[in-house]
């Protein structure tokens, strides 16, 4: 881990604390496991500075994979999608922003993914936790039904459920700027 992602994940770390974004109490995650913690990364993203640390800190991955856009599943990723297209932006490397709905659009364009989809695109798929890896591994396939290519894989928190080695295994690059033990302990990635 570079000395600058370090610093950007301690920073997230030290805010998600801050914000009271980690909760301790008995919850049902998106695949029906239960936790005793849950992780909000929303709480993250949409808090002004979080979102500025967030885009920050997953921009150079996005660069570094020669993405051209970032995607991800409605409605936890749609803030960080931003924030990494607004700190793209600013940084003069412009990253387009797509966001994939959980099902087809029933009216008006009928889209699964919002956003200019281009056959071709190298896309990196984000969203703010990955437990099992369900939400991120259907955001994948959404993304490669349209044409696109995934070059890489991210999130903010990995639960370390099993889900990014199964993103692993099949063959994707991931990373995760935090990790979390079984206990809700949270910490640096060890590379």
């Amino acid at each position: 881990m570079t000395p600058a992602r370090k610093a950007g994940a301690e920073a997230i770390l030290d805010l998600s604390k801050k914000l009271g974004a980690l909760q301790f109490d008995e919850f049902q995650l998106t695949s029906g496991t239960p936790s005793s913690y849950y992780f909000d990364g929303r709480v993250v993203t949409l808090d002004p500075e979080g979102a500025y640390r967030v885009g920050r800190a997953l921009l150079p991955l996005v660069v570094e994979s020669g993405a051209q856009a970032v995607a991800g599943p409605a409605v936890a990723a749609v803030p960080i999608v931003t924030s990494i297209g607004v700190a793209g932006f600013l940084e003069g490397t412009p990253i387009h922003g797509l966001i994939v709905r959980s099902e087809l659009k029933r009216h008006g364009t009928m889209n699964r993914i919002e956003g200019t989809v281009t056959p071709g695109t190298k896309v990196a798929v984000v969203d703010d936790t990955c437990s099992t890896g369900g939400s991120l591994l259907d955001a994948i396939e959404a993304v490669e039904e349209s044409g696109c290519r995934v070059v890489k894989v991210m999130c903010i928190l990995d639960r370390r459920m099993g889900g990014s080695d199964e993103i692993r295994h099949r063959g994707y690059d991931f990373t995760a700027l935090l990790e979390a033990t079984e206990a809700g302990d949270i910490t640096l990635p060890v590379e």
